[in-house]
C-alpha cells in the first residue's frame, strides 16, 4: 500500500489524542484516550510516564481499526507535549520515577532562591524567555529532585519531556527538539541552544540534558518491541515533534509574522508568531521556539476561561436536567442580555492570577450586583469578563508585534456563536473559527510529520487546510462602550489584587 498517510499525537494534560491525516492535511478519524494525575502533596502534580505509552498504545490501535486504515500506509508519526516535564533514563534506558513531576507541578519554591543567588532573575528570564512561575520550569524540578531524592537523582543518564519519552519508547533515541528544550530552564533562545551558565548555576550537568534535534526531523523508527505494543509497523520513520505551545502556534496558520490566535479551554492563552521574542520583564510573556530556527511563539495567559464558565454552570445551573445540553442554555441566556450584562463586571481569576495579572494572589469574583440583576446577567458577564481579561494580556503583545489580520479562536469554547462576538467586540479585532477548531496542535505534529518524510516541503498549505465557517468583524458602537468598560475592569482588578495580597497575610 502506498504511505501516504500520517498520525499525529495530542499529549495532553488530561489525555491522548491520536488523529490520522491524510497528505492533504485532512483529519479521518481520531480517538481520545485519558489518564490520571496524581496529587500526593501540595504542590506536587505528578502523571506516570508508562500511562502514556499505554495510551498511546492503545489509542493507535483503536484508531486503525476505527479508521480501517493499514499500519502499511503511515508515512511517519509525531507527537506534541505538555511541556516542563522531567522523566529520568537510568544509563540502562530504565525508567528511574513511576510517577513524574508535570508542567504544573510547582514543590520547587527553596531551589528558585539557589539558583537566583550567583545570577539575576533579569538575566534568566531575558535568556530563556521562560515568563511562568520559575518552580515549575524542569531544571528546578531537577535540583529539588537532587537534594530531595539523591538515590535516584545520581542514577540519572538522561531527562526527557513528555514527548520525548514516547519518541524514546517508539524508538529507543533520546533526544528532544528546540521547542521542548527552550521550555528547560537552560535554553538560550538567541543562540537555539543550551546556556552553559545556567547549568553551572543549578549545580546540575549539561549531560544528562538530551541532544537538540530539529522539530521535523526524523529521530529513529518504531522499534520491534514497540511495534507489537503499539500496533504500527516496524520501521515506521517518527519525527522529532515539538511542544505544545508551538505544535498550537503551526497548526493554528503556520510560520507567518504577526500571526495570532486564542486557545479557549480551562485554562486560556494567546500566541503570535515572530522573529523576535516577546520579552518584558514587568508582564513576563513566555515563550517557546518555534519549528523553525529564527521564529518564536510568544503567550501571555489566565489560568480559568473554560473552567470559570464551568463553574457558572455547575452554580447557578443545577436545575437543569443532565442530559441537556446546558452550554447552548447559557449561550442563549447570555444573548438575551446586553453588552456590558446591566452593570455587572466578572473578573475570572478563580484559580489565582496568571505572570500578567498584577498579583498571583488575585481572585475572582463579581462586581455591580443589584437586586435586580438576573442569572442571564451572571452568565453573560463571566464570558465578558473572559474576554475582558484576554484583552488585557493581548495588548502586552500588541505592544512589542504588529498583530495583523484577524484573531482565530481555537478549542472548545470557540463554538460559542454569541461568546465569538464578544471577543471580537472586546479584542476589537476580526475573530475567525475555521473547521480546525481543537485540532490546531493535532495539526501541527501532523505538519511536523509531513515534512519530516518529504511529504510535504514547508508550512504554507496549512493556511490552505484551515476553512473558514465564521467571521465577525467589531461592532464600533459597542466596542466604544466596551473600551470605557475595560478601564473600570483594569482599576477594579487592580484592588482585588491588593486585597488579595492584603488576605494572604491573615
Amino acid at each position: 500500500m502506498k504511505k501516504n498517510k500520517l498520525i499525529a499525537y495530542d499529549l495532553g494534560t488530561g489525555g491522548i489524542k491520536a488523529s490520522l491525516f491524510g497528505v492533504d492535511g485532512t483529519s479521518y478519524a481520531e480517538v481520545f484516550q485519558q489518564y490520571e494525575t496524581f496529587f500526593p502533596d501540595d504542590k506536587f502534580i505528578e502523571q506516570r510516564p508508562m500511562d502514556w505509552w499505554k495510551g498511546v498504545c492503545d489509542a493507535t490501535q483503536i484508531l486503525l481499526n476505527k479508521s480501517g486504515c493499514d499500519a502499511s500506509e503511515i508515512a511517519c508519526t509525531a507527537l506534541s507535549g505538555h511541556s516542563l516535564v522531567a522523566a529520568p533514563i537510568d544509563k540502562d534506558g530504565n525508567l528511574l520515577l513511576e510517577q513524574v513531576p508535570i508542567w504544573c507541578d510547582m514543590r520547587a519554591v527553596h531551589e528558585v532562591p539557589e539558583f537566583f543567588s550567583s545570577l539575576t532573575y533579569k538575566d534568566w528570564y531575558e535568556t530563556t524567555g521562560n515568563g511562568d512561575p520559575e518552580e515549575c520550569y524542569t531544571i528546578f524540578k531537577l535540583m529539588w529532585m537532587k537534594k530531595n531524592q539523591p538515590d535516584i537523582f545520581e542514577k540519572i543518564s538522561k531527562i526527557l519531556g513528555s514527548k520525548d519519552f514516547i519518541n524514546y519508547k517508539f524508538t529507543g533515541e533520546l533526544c528532544t527538539d528546540p521547542s521542548y528544550a527552550s521550555g528547560f530552564g537552560v535554553f538560550n533562545l538567541e543562540k537555539w541552544d543550551y546556556e552553559d551558565r545556567f547549568f553551572e548555576a543549578a549545580g546540575i550537568s549539561k549531560d544528562i540534558f538530551p541532544e537538540i534535534r530539529p522539530s521535523d526531523s526524523i529521530i529513529g523508527y518504531v522499534t520491534k518491541e514497540a511495534a507489537c505494543e503499539c500496533g504500527l509497523l516496524e520501521g515506521t520513520p517518527v519525527a522529532c515533534g515539538a511542544v505544545d505551545n508551538t505544535c498550537m502556534a503551526l497548526g493554528a496558520r503556520g510560520l507567518e509574522e504577526g500571526v495570532v490566535y486564542t486557545s479557549l479551554g480551562s485554562s486560556s492563552w494567546i500566541a503570535v508568531t515572530s522573529q523576535t521574542p516577546v520579552i518584558d520583564l514587568k508582564t513576563r510573556p513566555f515563550v517557546f521556539a518555534h519549528a523553525k530556527k529564527g521564529y518564536y511563539t510568544s503567550a501571555v495567559s489566565i489560568f480559568s476561561a473554560g473552567n470559570s464558565f464551568r463553574w457558572i454552570r455547575d452554580r447557578l445551573l443545577m436545575d437543569h436536567p443532565a442530559d441537556t445540553d446546558t452550554y447552548d442554555i447559557m449561550n442563549k441566556m447570555a444573548e438575551s442580555t446586553p453588552p456590558g450584562s446591566h452593570g455587572v463586571l466578572f473578573n475570572p481569576t478563580l484559580a489565582g492570577g496568571s505572570a500578567q495579572e498584577p498579583s498571583p494572589n488575585l481572585k475572582g469574583g463579581f462586581m455591580g450586583l443589584t437586586l435586580g440583576n438576573t442569572r442571564e446577567d451572571l452568565v453573560r458577564a463571566t464570558m465578558e469578563g473572559v474576554a475582558m481579561a484576554l484583552r488585557k494580556t493581548l495588548d502586552i503583545l500588541k505592544s512589542q508585534v504588529d498583530i495583523q489580520g484577524d484573531m482565530l479562536l481555537c478549542g472548545g469554547c470557540s463554538k460559542s456563536t454569541i461568546w465569538r462576538r464578544i471577543f471580537a467586540d472586546i479584542y476589537n479585532m476580526p475573530v475567525i473559527k475555521t473547521n480546525i477548531d481543537q485540532d490546531a496542535a493535532s495539526l501541527g505534529a501532523a505538519a511536523l510529520a509531513a515534512n519530516a518524510c518529504g511529504l510535504w516541503y514547508g508550512y504554507d498549505r496549512i493556511h490552505e487546510i484551515h476553512k473558514p465557517e465564521d467571521a465577525l468583524t467589531p461592532d464600533p458602537e459597542t466596542n466604544a462602550y466596551y473600551e470605557k468598560l475595560l478601564k473600570i475592569y483594569g482599576k477594579w482588578t487592580d484592588a482585588l489584587a491588593n486585597l488579595g495580597d492584603e488576605m494572604m497575610q491573615i
